[in-house]
């Protein structure tokens, strides 16, 4: 890496943390300089504006998350065991996440579809493709015979992501994980009434 992409890197990893905990509209410039030592025209000097530097750090953010995922799925061809990936991160890695302000995925998309298209649009795409993923884990369970032929993929994974960030929005609200177990414990039924 070059020095400039250093330092472009060095920002997006130093104020991740803070726009996941504050909020796009309530991390200020003040908050980017204070962090990372920088001036206002060294920030802007790496990043077009604020709108830019907050979309690379929603992708950093949601990136650790996602690249764990597929990491702890290497070599899987269950499905059932790739599914019960997702359920053990979450269960595992809750007081981490709460930690650092939450579910990046949940927080952006609160924080930005009314304020902020481009990053909003990173949201929705991150979540779908996480959709897709447990859709298609699923289309591939059905067609292996390892799950039942009246489960629709669809909805099986529409419940799958809601109970998840249903699940790590309550147990953040109520500063309990108890209710993020809760659903966690649904998914793992779910799973196996649809396994035959």
């Amino acid at each position: 890496m070059t020095k400039a992409e250093r330092t472009r890197q060095f920002i997006i990893e130093t104020t991740a943390p803070i726009f996941n905990k504050k909020g796009y509209e309530g991390t200020s410039i003040s908050d980017i300089t204070t962090a990372t030592g920088l001036t206002k025209g060294s920030v802007y000097g790496n990043f077009r504006d604020k709108d830019e530097l907050a979309a690379e750090a929603f992708d950093y953010n949601h990136g650790i998350i996602k690249s764990e995922i597929v990491n702890r799925s290497l070599g899987l061809k269950d499905p059932v065991e790739q599914l019960l990936v997702y359920v053990d991160f979450y269960s595992e890695v809750f007081e981490k996440v709460y930690v650092a302000g939450g579910c990046p995925l949940l927080n952006t998309a609160v924080d930005t579809d009314d304020s902020n298209p481009e990053l909003f649009g990173r949201v929705q795409t991150a979540m779908q493709d996480w959709y897709d993923h447990v859709e298609s884990v699923v289309a591939y369970g059905i067609k292996k015979g390892i799950f039942s032929s009246e489960t629709d993929a669809g909805t099986f994974a529409n419940h799958f992501v809601s109970l998840i960030e249903g699940g790590m929005l309550l147990s953040k609200t109520f500063k309990s994980k108890k209710h993020l177990n809760l659903n966690l414990e649904l998914i793992r039924k779910m799973i196996v009434e649809m396994t035959v």
